[in-house]
């Protein structure tokens, strides 16, 4: 047999269907899923048995599993724009719930299903902006309905510029508002001091040239990826313009994206149809920082989450939660069928995949059943996390689900077993489906490794191999 070739297995990429489809959330279950996976065919692996057999039952149980949810999954509305919406809520609600921010999962839930609603039909998550702000509570986050980005480096001059606009016109620009020192390389031979009065005087003239030209296209906002220098910033001042330099490309792209004109390289085209429009621009203290923030944007098709709270690491654990919520937001609206989480959908296939492996002869019967004992680590996992007696949980869902209950899972907040379709434990049914297929691929993946080769001499400690029998003390 040929050895196995390594691949790197992404979460949420969907085999069955050929096309990899990244889910954004459900990375713990594909971890917890495939080591069970292993667990339960270890013994089986230990007897000799083939690993093709074995890869042949699994892939068949994951089919067999794709198939069950996609026929007991539950259609949701979509013609009801508020019954839409409290769905999404509750399952941005039930992403959170595992989260850090738990305690705040009915705020961050509306702002997430906001902040994906104000978004086109494509959805595209780069048009959702995270920006953290230190200090403050995080309950004092907020989303922008449009662009917002932290105020650039700035020179004399900038405090004399208005810091509202009303209605403004936008330029976005990459092009270098400052006089540029020579090139280190550039040689210019001069026998008057007017040659060189000239050279200067030249150059002063091209940055007020274009100066004017930004002045004259009756643009009020000017946004520029390059620097824009002290010069340009007193010169804009005394006009009743804003400017801000070195703005982050991906925030100069999403305020095109939002108030529309394009960026560009140069000045001497900057006609109407280039320029962006806002309802309102103004520059607000947040924390201790100052935010640039364009609202009331024509193409409203991007939103900012500004996060405000203590430490850095929470805030970034924050902004990971945020983002696993507005990936299952995103997958319902896309994917408008669900299942109920809590462990509910898991022990349903468990006991359909048991159920069938006794219908079938041979060793495939002993390996489905494998598969779907290991489905039983999700309600486990999360009996152990709350402290519950997880033996007993799952025998009441085990007789539960054979006596035809669909949707029970582990209750958290009562030691028991509930409905969790009922209590609105919801969650996006592709995202089981991608758990599943990408935690079978990695388990197959595995199995499928004929033989390992390690370097013996790399794992000796150095130090103590080379300390012995020198007179250099006991070793340790």
């Amino acid at each position: 047999m040929m050895p196995t070739p390594v691949i790197l297995l992404k979460e949420g990429t969907d085999s069955s269907q050929g096309i990899p489809q990244l889910v954004g959330d459900g990375t713990t279950s594909v971890t917890l899923l495939a080591a069970e996976f292993l667990k339960q065919v270890k013994p089986y692996v230990e007897e000799g048995l083939h690993p093709q057999i074995i890869i042949r039952a699994f892939r068949t149980a994951t089919q067999l599993a794709v198939n069950k949810i996609k026929e007991i999954a539950v259609t949701v509305k979509k013609a009801d724009k508020v019954e839409q919406r409290k769905l999404l809520e509750k399952c941005a609600m039930t992403a959170l719930s595992s989260k850090l921010i738990s305690q705040q999962k009915a705020f961050f839930a509306k702002m997430v299903v906001d902040a994906v609603m104000m978004l086109d039909d494509l959805l595209q998550l780069k048009m959702i902006g995270i920006k953290k702000v230190q200090g403050g509570a995080l309950e004092d986050s907020q989303l922008v309905a449009g662009v917002a980005f932290k105020k650039t480096f700035s020179y004399a001059g900038f405090e004399m510029q208005p810091k509202k606009y009303h209605n403004p016109k936008i330029a976005l620009l990459n092009v270098e508002l400052e006089l540029k020192a020579e090139k280190d390389n550039a040689e210019i031979r001069v026998h008057t001091v007017e040659d060189y009065q000239a050279i200067v005087d030249a150059e002063w003239n091209i940055l007020y040239d274009k100066l004017e030209k930004i002045h004259h296209s009756g643009a009020k906002v000017v946004l520029s990826k390059l620097p824009i220098g002290d010069v340009a910033t007193q010169y804009f001042a005394d006009r009743d313009m804003f400017c801000a330099g070195r703005v982050p490309e991906e925030d100069l792209k999403r305020t095109m994206m939002a108030c529309g004109g394009s960026i560009q390289t140069s000045v001497n085209a900057l006609s109407a149809d280039v320029l962006g429009r806002c309802q309102v621009f103004e520059e607000t203290q947040i924390g201790g920082e100052r935010y640039n923030f364009f609202t009331g944007c024509p193409k409203a098709k991007t939103c900012t989450f500004i996060l405000r709270g203590g430490a850095e690491q929470f805030m970034e654990e924050t902004e990971r939660s945020l983002h696993d919520a507005i990936m299952i937001v995103r997958r319902a609206i896309k994917n408008d069928s669900v299942v109920a989480g809590g462990g509910a959908i898991e022990m349903e296939l468990s006991k359909y995949l048991r159920d069938y492996s006794r219908t079938i002869p041979g060793k495939q019967q002993l390996l489905i059943g494998a598969y779907a004992k290991a489905l039983e680590i999700i309600p486990r996992q999360l009996c152990d996390n709350a402290g519950f007696d997880a033996t007993n949980i799952l025998n009441k869902l085990r007789a539960r689900h054979a006596q035809g209950g669909t949707w029970y899972g582990v209750d958290i907040n009562n030691e028991d077993i509930a409905d969790n379709f009922e209590a609105f434990v919801w969650e996006p049914a592709m995202v089981r489906i991608n758990a599943l297929t990408a935690a079978s691929e990695a388990a197959c993946l595995i199995v499928s490794v004929d033989e390992t080769i390690k370097n013996p001499r790399s794992t000796v400690d150095a130090p103590t191999a080379a300390g012995r029998g020198r007179g250099r003390g006991r070793p340790h």
